[in-house]
């Protein structure tokens, strides 16, 4: 009796032991609270915009000061989180998809073009038809179409009040989908959802090839979100059918894009040389039919891997533009990150966290008017930053309250976003 009481003993010793070790293994990985994060390093900061160099065409690397190797406050920007997406549910996620895509017909053969054509056509108080064209994709449930979605549109109507916006998206067209769009015209703005006429908008491309061997199990998904890459197929032929500009729902327009012609933005550029490393596709400016874009829709059919992030979006951009970049008869500008992209990815906490002293107040205003008077729009990446709260003074607090046409609002925090914008 002694020696099993013992046994139970060394078991629940050994268990008590295992539990302390795990739930330390915890609380080592655990992000620091934004309190205990690092103050910003103004001196170090090569993208200080006090230099009297920075301007439009010399644009040095944003290395913005909360950037340290050890701080996984700062580096994994991701929120963790203990969902584990098995290849088992990517791929039925996928299947579900292409089933609803299968099944996401408009009603009638030539709804889409005749609600499009309509659209842009029709005048306004008297307004003539769209002065510009910009476009954006919803793929998601509408329950997903956020607070801060809403707030990029209303910066594209801040910025060009007499654009027209095309929303392709089948959950915003619909009742509650016209309930939420509906108070931009109330105000006079144009916008409109309409769901996708697949066979329409990919004819004669080989978009239009590659879509009816997905449709019949013929090309495989992959384990990426269809809903993604369906996106990245989208803008591509939206703006090879109508020409304009295509913007993701993840961006704030902080200019007039009246004056800008055929151009892509980098992510990443030398500041010497002007050589560029990456581009991204979440801002496209392009001519009707122009024939890079041709080129990256064929790319997308010949080439198409559902198991390579990036590989149908960004990088399927970089590689083309590498390939003609220079040759005859491709009429087209890479712009330098400032233009679109002044933040990347993994420095996006910076825009979201407000000053901690003096020398942070200033360099965030510096920065601020630095995006302000030399970019076109601001990434806000919300696939990383969709956990971070918006803290009052920071540099997306203002962007927000000052590109707005509905100002008496404001958004703080927002858990949801969409694989497949």
């Amino acid at each position: 009796m002694a020696l099993k009481n013992k046994k139970q003993s060394l078991i629940i010793s050994l268990i008590t032991t295992l539990i302390l070790l795990i739930s330390l293994s915890f609380n080592t990985t655990a992000s620091p609270s934004p309190s205990s994060s690092p103050s910003l390093d103004i001196e170090n900061d090569p993208s200080n915009p006090s230099l009297s160099h920075v301007t439009f065409d010399h644009i040095p690397f944003f290395n913005h000061p909360l950037h340290h190797a050890n701080n996984p406050y700062v580096n994994n920007p991701k929120p963790r989180t203990f969902e584990i997406e098995s290849e088992n549910l990517s791929e039925n996620r996928n299947k579900k998809f292409l089933k609803l895509l299968g099944m996401s017909r408009p009603r009638r053969k030539d709804e889409f073009p005749v609600r499009v054509r309509e659209f842009f056509n029709k005048k306004v108080n008297d307004t003539a038809a769209c002065k510009i064209k910009f476009f954006m994709t919803w793929m998601a449930p509408l329950g997903m179409f956020n607070d801060r979605a809403i707030h990029s549109i209303e910066s594209i109507f801040r910025t060009n009040p007499h654009a027209c916006l095309l929303i392709v998206s089948n959950s915003l067209d619909s009742p509650k989908g016209r309930e939420i769009l509906g108070p931009f015209g109330e105000k006079g703005f144009r916008v409109i959802a309409v769901t996708p006429d697949f066979d329409f908008l990919f004819k004669n491309t080989m978009a239009e090839v590659w879509f009816s061997k997905l449709i019949r199990g013929h090309v495989k998904s992959g384990d990426i979100p269809l809903g993604q890459n369906i996106s990245n197929l989208l803008r591509l032929c939206l703006l090879y059918k109508y020409g304009g500009v295509y913007v993701d729902t993840d961006i704030i327009v902080l200019r007039s894009f009246s004056r800008l012609k055929n151009a892509i933005g980098a992510l990443s550029m030398d500041p010497d040389t002007k050589n560029w490393s990456r581009l991204n596709n979440a801002v496209l400016v392009f001519d009707k039919m122009h024939p890079l874009l041709y080129k990256f829709i064929e790319e997308f059919a010949l080439t198409f891997n559902g198991n390579k992030w990036g590989h149908n979006g960004p990088y399927l951009i970089s590689r083309v533009v590498l390939r003609l970049q220079g040759r005859p008869g491709y009429n087209f500008t890479v712009l330098p990150p400032i233009a679109f992209y002044p933040v990347n990815w993994d420095k996006v906490r910076v825009l979201f966290r407000a000053a901690r002293n003096d020398d942070e107040t200033e360099w965030l205003h510096m920065k601020y008017e630095q995006m302000r008077n030399q970019s076109y729009t601001v990434h806000f990446w919300n696939k990383q930053s969709r956990g971070y709260r918006i803290e009052d003074g920071s540099i997306i607090q203002k962007m927000f309250s000052i590109q707005c046409v509905f100002c008496n609002r404001t958004s703080t925090h927002d858990d949801t976003v969409s694989d497949m914008e």
